[in-house]
């Protein structure tokens, strides 16, 4: 097993893992990416080659998913087969939890060659925190911004969403350099895409450490929560402009027509056909991956069926004397989470991971080989002082 370790501007707390880890079990390979710490970091970096670590790094800070897709795209060149634990290099992280992550790794799939079973490659394995005793408030509010919005945009529970504590089997190599995201936002993007690929989250629960109020993380509030909610944002501003035309078409039809009935269905054909084109290249582009027609076909049928939810409320709320705009926009804001769920599965094709595992098919490894390859030929590009 690897544990692959991202790392920028670290202190000796990072010394101090590697040298655990390597005391509790010396079978363990330790790589250290340095994220573009700067000169000013070498003495620790020195250390950790000295604790037992293999450094590789590039000159400037480039973020920590570029660091982890660094450290995988090495691990896969130079450990063929081994499966990638990721922890963080700020001490937050046990070893005795480190080393529970990787057995289940192994364990989940089958990478301990149990004779008479093909290893599955498909199981990541999160160390989850539980938030109990003294932390941080940004921490603690943001883990729970962050799991009702993920719940919300994939179907998913997880209780922690934001751990650097993950373990992934060798095959998932290739596809974990395929997921776009250079900083924060990966580790995000990987939990999102995991369905729609092929791969299952499974998920221990880990100590909650946090040394002198989590000082030493380089988390930036603004930029990078950004970054992380920028997948439910684009679908809340493509909402909101299908919306306005929902709304105005609503408007017009409803006072030409003088029908309820045919202002909703006229105002939804016309606002879903933009919203359907702006979701399947904008906001869930995998979907690109399925056909047109068939797309076509989910998407519609879903709009047919959140339009017969969108006349009964308005019926129902109109009738007992709420008027016409009033009852459209108290009614598309109790669908619009419903609207973000069932477009996520059927756009994102998350709807087809049946199909994708029948035989014959091809496996998960081989349908993102192209687009992996494509960005460790980017990743290498930045690599340099290879140990």
């Amino acid at each position: 097993m690897i544990i692959l370790i991202p790392a920028f501007e670290p202190d000796l707390k990072l010394i101090t893992l590697i040298a655990g880890l390597r005391a509790a079990d010396r079978r363990l390979a330790v790589l250290v990416v340095d994220d573009g710490s700067g000169p000013d970091f070498a003495p620790v970096f020195d250390a950790a080659r000295s604790a037992g670590a293999t450094v590789i790094g590039y000159p400037h800070n480039r973020g920590k998913g570029q660091a982890l897709k660094t450290g995988f795209d090495y691990a896969a060149r130079h450990h063929p087969g081994r499966g990638v634990v990721c922890a963080d290099s700020d001490g937050q992280h046990a070893i005795s939890d480190i080393l529970r992550v990787a057995d289940r790794v192994r364990g989940a799939n089958n990478d301990g060659g149990v004779p008479g079973r093909v290893p599955d490659g498909s199981v990541m394995v999160l160390g989850e925190r539980r938030f109990d005793g003294a932390v941080p408030a940004r921490s603690r509010i943001g883990n729970s911004v962050t799991r009702a919005l993920f719940r919300l945009a994939s179907g998913t529970a997880l209780h922690d969403t934001q751990t650097g504590l993950r373990g992934y089997p060798a095959a998932m190599l290739p596809w974990l350099q395929s997921v776009p995201g250079d900083r924060y936002e990966y580790e995000l993007n990987l939990l999102l895409r995991a369905g729609p690929a092929g791969h299952r989250i499974e998920s221990i629960e880990i100590a909650t450490i946090y040394l002198a109020g989590n000082e030493s993380s380089h988390f930036r509030p603004l930029a990078d929560s950004a970054r992380i909610y920028l997948p439910l944002l684009k679908f809340a501003l493509s909402g909101f402009a299908a919306f306005g035309i929902d709304l105005a078409a609503f408007i017009v039809l409803a006072h030409v027509l003088d029908s309820l009935l045919a202002a909703v269905v006229g105002a939804r054909i016309i606002s879903s056909t933009v919203n359907f084109l702006i979701n399947r290249n904008l906001v869930f582009p995998g979907g690109r991956q399925t056909r047109l027609v068939a797309a076509g076909v989910r998407y519609f049928g879903l709009v047919a069926a959140l339009m017969g939810c969108n006349y009964a409320l308005i019926f129902l709320l109109t009738h007992a004397g709420l008027p016409a705009v009033p009852a459209k926009l108290l009614t598309e804001a109790l669908l619009f989470g419903v609207s973000f769920a069932l477009q996520r599965r059927f756009l994102s094709g998350k709807a087809r991971l049946a199909e994708a595992h029948k035989p014959g098919t091809g496996s998960t490894q081989e349908r993102h080989s192209n687009v992996a390859d494509r960005r460790k030929r980017t990743t290498r590009h930045h690599l340099e002082n290879i140990a």
